[in-house]
């Protein structure tokens, strides 16, 4: 991916110089709802990071850590001016575009506690996406999920549940959820994951066109990614048979397939997950 000495976004909020107790000290009831965050708005990868939990003594930010920051920073400039396109092109309407927030080990927000155990996530009560970028090394080392554009990708895929708290999709979805039995919640769950996965590829494709950032492979790494993170993978992973029952993002297939079709088409309206008969 083309990004370096490109514009950044002005909608980054750091806090990784803040000193946040980290998940650890949270204590047994606390460290279980962190995990519930992510579980709902996040990328679960905790069954991989048990240890990622512990207490750390907070560090100086390094290099690699301000060059992730540039980056995501870049990337979130990136899909303000795609989603504004997008969004006066095919929804006749204006994007609001979202606030990013970075932060080391842990923090809070009005969704509750995260960590990097937790995984990016989006909370919707305060329109911010929330991202450690030590992220990125966990899916490269522990994820098999290289390259700067797979990590493209999981900015994007937040962002995407940002489009559709800008819809009114996600507070629909969100209000089933919270009167249905289990299985049916976790249902609804894996459709608006692999809408966001769809809107991420919407942006992959639009930024090619708008910028010419893609560069080759970059595509395969984001489906990389996309198979790398899904429920049945990731449960193969953490030694468990998997069961579609608690699936709350979708297979490895489905998140490839979703990407791809936001991908191919480009069209807010290919990316229904709702309306699909299969995913």
């Amino acid at each position: 991916m083309d990004w370096r000495g490109r514009r950044g976004s002005r909608n980054i909020e750091d806090r990784r110089g803040a000193r946040i107790g980290s998940i650890g000290g949270l204590g047994g009831a606390g460290f279980l709802a962190v995990l519930l965050i992510g579980w709902v708005l996040g990328v679960d990868v905790t069954p991989l990071l048990e240890d990622a939990a512990a207490p750390q003594a907070s560090q100086d930010l390094s290099a690699e850590d301000e060059a992730a920051a540039e980056f995501v920073s870049v990337t979130l400039a990136d899909t303000e001016e795609v989603w504004t396109q997008v969004f006066a092109e095919q929804l006749d309407a204006a994007y609001r575009p979202p606030v990013l927030v970075l932060f080391s080990q842990a923090t809070n927000s009005p969704c509750g506690g995260a960590s990097g155990a937790t995984g990016p996530f989006y909370c919707p009560l305060d329109r911010k996406a929330y991202l450690d970028t030590a992220f990125f090394a966990t899916m490269e080392r522990q994820l098999g999920a290289s390259g700067d554009f797979a990590a493209a990708y999981v900015v994007a895929h937040e962002i995407g549940h940002h489009v559709q708290n800008e819809m009114g999709i996600l507070e629909e979805a969100n209000a089933i959820r919270a009167r249905v039995p289990e299985a049916e919640s976790n249902a609804i769950s894996v459709r608006i994951e692999l809408q966001a996965d769809c809107f991420s590829g919407i942006w992959a494709r639009h930024a090619e066109q708008q910028f010419g950032s893609l560069e080759p492979g970059d595509v395969e790494e984001a489906m990389n990614a996309a198979r790398q993170i899904g429920d049945d993978t990731l449960q193969r992973n953490a030694g468990r048979r998997p069961m579609p029952h608690t699936f709350t993002h979708g297979t490895s297939e489905q998140r490839m397939r979703w990407f791809e079709r936001g991908y191919a088409s480009g069209e807010m309206a290919e990316c229904d997950s709702f309306g699909a008969q299969q995913l």
